[in-house]
């Protein structure tokens, strides 16, 4: 083999091999990828069915129930606006709370209820994850501007 076919062939295998580890990198990357939505959001059906996504909010007062005496736990998710029935297995963290932030990850079934594999709750006194800040926010924002429609 010439050294010039050498150089090519290295060349070719270098390129394959770089492409090769770019794809197995983005593949990686998006199904780590988790989008965030808000209750409101979820009820609109934006958020995809049979897919792992986060929802946050306020826990609703009132809505945590425990069930036949298991880790099992169902609560309702809220940014004031709409409500998404949330159930999960597991140990919760020591600040959940009624009323309190939390953010949860799983999937939505055909059913509507959210089937959560991890629930986060804030972790002091100011703190509320930004995406559920945001999601408060805007449903504050709508829910105002809907009195004010109605009042005219």
């Amino acid at each position: 083999m010439k050294p010039r076919h050498k150089k090519m062939a290295i060349i070719a295998l270098s390129v394959t091999a770089l492409t090769s580890a770019a794809i197995l990198v983005l593949n990686v990357f998006q199904s780590n990828l988790v989008f965030f939505f808000s209750p409101t959001q979820v009820a609109a059906n934006e958020a995809p069915v049979g897919k792992s996504f986060r929802i946050g909010g306020i826990v609703e007062e009132g809505s945590l129930k425990r069930i036949d005496n298991s880790t099992t736990i169902a609560f309702a998710v809220t940014d004031t606006s709409e409500a998404i029935q949330v159930v999960y297995t597991g140990i919760l963290p020591d600040l959940f709370k009624e009323g309190k932030g939390v953010v949860a990850q799983g999937k939505i079934a055909d059913d509507g209820i959210f089937y959560a594999d991890e629930v986060l709750a804030k972790h002091d006194e100011n703190y509320m994850p930004p995406e559920a800040a945001s999601a408060l926010e805007q449903a504050a924002k709508a829910q105002k501007a809907s009195l004010i429609q109605q009042e005219q």
